[in-house]
């Protein structure tokens, strides 16, 4: 039988040897056809512009324009760039989020806004997704794709190119008053609602642009609301365990005897879990050209972004007392003694893994969730260029961005009851149905337990400076150098208060009767619970978060300092009988590393501040030949690297005095050196008629400098980096009983294979003549032994890696009317491969996503010139994101979001 991953590729397959088979009939019909039969418009040129950018490119690259990223059914940049060969996605209720390229994962993939590199912050209403994430990876979830006209997937890198994004380079570009003649007006006005959801949801776009001579100036600006539901089930930390005081007596002897050996492994816990948010977005781009001279350009962007939610997450969830699912019990609260839970049936699989529980008493709790999340970007850039002799060309930018993420409120109110309960594994893989055989909607059942609150704020800046000089020696020979300075700079801090009140409804002295601020919660299907209404709960309880959260955690504060300098040789010339251009040259870098935070020496918080530097040298070099009319052959090789995730680079950590002076060091590694990499590139492209082309890439990458949590023992002070003013009577030489910090460990290699074509149909009759496709499969190798990181971890892929991605889009248009629907999957890939350990020993080795499919469609009908009315559709298939614990791949998370579909009207004048 065919798994849905076969038939895949079995699909991806034949439309990309079809296509290889007709490229000589399609442009031989295309040729044949009368003049303006034809007409090259909306989908069709956008992909005809997409394919003249990758085919002059000097590097091996893929580019969206314009009419393709907006006429997508896409709410974000992400979703449009998962059509490119080699680009894979992950997603937060249904939307695009962060950037994977070539099998790397978001924090290997560099982003620039209009040439200047872009460091927003990233976050994740889950926990099982990295929330507050502290890396390198940019969220595109703050832009809407209608703000944007083009987008570049850079994968091979040249000596002019910054440095850095080990996977390749995206980068944006905002419309210009320039990409357009005389005056321009456009407008699109689009509603929706989700199946989940069910509320209304606008989007507005709108874009005004004229031009005076040598002058002109734009402003665009995109605005949307919307509600999010993500909800399903899930199961966390799979740990071996006994009864842990549960009553067995009901089993049989051999269930009793195999739950006392400790070979099952039962879930710590779990849930039935809902996510809502509401979302509103606004994006605004202004941009100013002037061109003083023939010779000298001016171009001034800006770009506004803020992306606003407020979140409510509650989970329906088991609260074993022995530290898995159900078991234990037998606590004292609020004067009340429940007794031990009883396991009146189980079942386990080959795995040991209990996949069925029937118990009575067993504890249960609710959670109510708030949050409120604000995430805001500014960027400005002046870029330019100016020819100060006949051969000699200037070029400049200078541009400054500043970026926040605050969560102010991040509360979560804990509620506790027992009740009969069974939990039931057995339906299939990312199966789990609870049975609840008592009133989880009755107030009544349950008793406040706990109050955790939190507060976190992230800011970063980015400044940057860069200018290069151009000789053309002769009409095909160019000689480019040039400089760079960057500054970049991300601190933040938390605020937390945990258990608040725990003590006080364990002990009565405030009443954990909860009636006054409980309510029921009815938006999971099948299931009702008690939640409470948060902000009535504080008043009733008299609880003033001020002054719960009063003090600091987790200061950080990172900053680099990157001089940069490059020479580049370019040329095109005729190698013999072939056209041959192409480039090499070199990259010489060197940056600064000022680390500061809040430690806790001692048991008191003291500030500590690590400084530190690395350099290097990127040779790079990009040759491209012609061997044939319409083919073209690209070869590269250069060495990049990718700089440590913020969370590394963080000093703060803990230095700690034993009972007989002996130290112990636990903190972040400001030293730690960039990832190191060596890349192979070949690609064979063909391009045929208007639209038509067939690509192949293979690449290989050298990796080098894993980075991985370390202790080693009986070191001196010294190796540390930190102030001996820290602790009292240390010197360098002073012994360190423990230290632990992040260093550099390991070294892989990655290969893989790109296929991408493009095609109308105009070689089939009507109406057939009218159809086309777009089609791409990418296949992506690499492991590595994690164990050689981590105890206990696994020999797997690397983290974020998706052996397989593809792309199918068919569409058909004509003068009025156009519609398109496209598929794209991802395999499984590994989230994480940092393993969890508990007293019991290992709980999982890794965690990761299942494979996934997503469908969307659109349809344009053109009323009349310059008005258009839009019907979207995002997720059809209503495609679960399912997550998985440990290589056994046991159930951690399967949720849905629901389908999106959004109809709406443009206006451009």
């Amino acid at each position: 039988m065919w798994t849905q991953r076969s038939r895949y590729l079995m699909t991806t397959a034949l439309a990309f040897g079809a296509m290889v088979a007709q490229p000589a009939q399609a442009e031989e019909a295309q040729a044949a056809a009368p003049e303006g039969d034809i007409v090259v418009t909306g989908f069709r040129a956008s992909l005809q512009g997409a394919r003249d950018v990758k085919r002059s490119a000097t590097i091996i690259q893929d580019s969206i324009v314009a009419d393709d990223i907006a006429a997508f059914p896409d709410l974000n940049l992400a979703e449009a760039l998962q059509r490119l060969p080699g680009v894979a996605i992950n997603r937060e209720a249904g939307e695009g989020r962060r950037v994977s390229l070539r099998g790397l994962g978001p924090d290997f993939t560099r982003v620039q806004l209009n040439g200047m590199e872009v460091l927003g912050n990233v976050d994740s209403p889950q926990d099982s997704r990295g929330q507050g994430t502290r890396d390198r990876a940019f969220d595109f979830n703050i832009f809407a794709a209608e703000l944007f006209n083009r987008v570049d997937v850079r994968k091979s890198f040249s000596a002019e190119q910054t440095e850095g994004g080990l996977a390749g380079t995206v980068g944006l570009y905002t419309a210009r008053p320039f990409d357009s003649e005389g005056t321009k007006l456009a407008f699109s006005a689009s509603g929706g609602t989700n199946t989940l959801t069910k509320d209304f949801q606008p989007r507005l776009t709108g874009l005004v642009s004229k031009n005076w001579g040598d002058f002109g100036l734009l402003v665009s600006a995109a605005y949307s609301h919307r509600q999010t539901r993500e909800t399903g089930v899930d199961t966390y930390r799979w740990r071996l365990n006994k009864a842990n005081g549960s009553n067995i007596s009901a089993l049989t002897r051999a269930e009793q005897d195999k739950i006392n050996s400790g070979e099952l492994r039962f879930a710590r816990g779990n849930r039935l879990s809902v996510w809502d948010s509401t979302q509103d977005r606004l994006g605004v781009t202004a941009s100013a050209q002037w061109n003083p001279a023939d010779t000298v350009h001016l171009t001034l962007d800006g770009l506004y972004g803020k992306y606003k939610a407020d979140r409510f997450e509650t989970h329906l969830a088991s609260r074993g007392g022995g530290g898995s699912t159900w078991l234990g019990g037998g606590q004292t609260f609020a004067g009340v003694t429940y007794p031990n839970s009883k396991i009146n049936a189980i079942a386990w699989n080959d795995q040991n893994e209990v996949t069925y529980l029937d118990v009575t008493g067993g504890q249960t709790a609710t959670e109510t969730r708030i949050q409120k999340a604000t995430n805001t970007f500014k960027q400005i850039v002046l870029s330019g260029d100016a020819e100060i002799v006949p051969g000699l060309k200037a070029t400049f930018l200078g541009g400054i961005e500043r970026a926040s993420f605050n969560m102010p409120l991040s509360d979560q109110f804990y509620t506790e009851a027992y009740g009969d309960v069974v939990s039931d594994y057995r339906g299939g893989d990312y199966s789990l149905v609870n049975t609840y055989r008592w009133d989880t909607g009755n107030a009544a059942n349950y008793h406040a337990h706990e109050i955790d609150m939190n507060q976190s704020f992230q800011d970063t800046a980015f400044d940057n400076v860069k200018g290069g000089l151009a000789y053309e020696i002769t009409p095909d020979d160019k000689i480019s150098i040039g400089g760079e300075w960057r500054r970049f700079k991300n601190s933040g801090f938390k605020r937390t208060y945990n258990d608040a009140l725990l003590t006080a409804f364990k002990n009565g002295t405030v009443s954990a009767d909860m009636r006054d601020y409980a309510k029921v919660y009815d938006g999971y299907k099948g299931q009702d619970w008690v939640i409470v209404d948060y902000d009535k709960a504080l008043s009733t309880l008299g609880v003033d978060r001020g002054k719960y959260l009063t003090s600091k955690s987790s200061v950080f504060s990172v900053e680099e300092r990157t001089a940069a300098g490059y020479v580049q040789y370019d040329w095109n010339h005729v190698l013999g009988s072939l056209p041959f251009r192409g480039n090499i040259g070199g990259r010489y870098y060197h940056t600064d590393i000022l680390s500061a935070g809040i430690g806790t020496v001692g048991g008191a918080n003291a500030p500590i501040s690590v400084s530190s530097s690395y350099q290097g040298f990127l040779p790079a070099v990009n040759l491209i030949f012609d061997p044939a009319r319409d083919l073209v052959v690209r070869a590269s090789a250069a060495r990049n690297i990718n700089r440590p995730a913020l969370g590394s680079l963080a000093v703060n950590g803990t230095v700690t005095v034993g009972d007989n002076s002996e130290l112990s060091v636990s903190v972040g590694n400001p030293a730690l050196r960039p990832y190191k990499s060596t890349d192979l590139d070949l690609s064979l492209e063909y391009y045929f008629g208007k639209v038509g082309s067939v690509s192949a890439a293979l690449f290989y990458k050298t990796l080098d400098g894993f980075i991985t949590t370390q202790t080693v023992n009986d070191v001196p002070y010294s190796a540390t980096g930190l102030s001996t003013d820290l602790v009292a009577g240390v010197t360098g030489n002073t012994k360190v009983t423990s230290f632990s910090r992040p260093v550099n460990l390991g070294k892989t290699d990655l290969w893989g294979l790109e296929l991408a074509a493009q095609t109308d149909f105009t070689f089939l009759p009507a109406p057939f003549d009218h159809f086309g496709t777009a089609v791409n499969f990418t296949y992506v190798n690499s492991k590595y032994d994690y164990a050689t990181m981590y105890a206990g971890g696994a020999n797997t892929t690397l983290e974020g890696l998706s052996k397989y991605n593809g792309n199918i889009t068919l569409y058909y248009q004509d003068a009025k009317f156009d519609i398109r629907g496209s598929a794209n999957y991802r395999s499984s890939y590994v989230f994480s491969a940092a393993p969890i350990t508990s007293g019991l020993g290992l709980d999982q080795d890794l965690s990761g996503y299942a494979a996934t499919i997503y469908v969307d469609a659109s349809a344009h009908y053109k009323v009349m010139e310059g008005v258009q009315l839009t019907l979207d559709a995002i997720n059809l298939t209503n495609q679960h994101e399912k997550q998985y614990s440990d290589t056994s791949k046991r159930l951690y998370v399967n949720t849905r979001s629901g389908t999106t579909i959004m109809g709406g009207v443009r206006f451009e004048f």
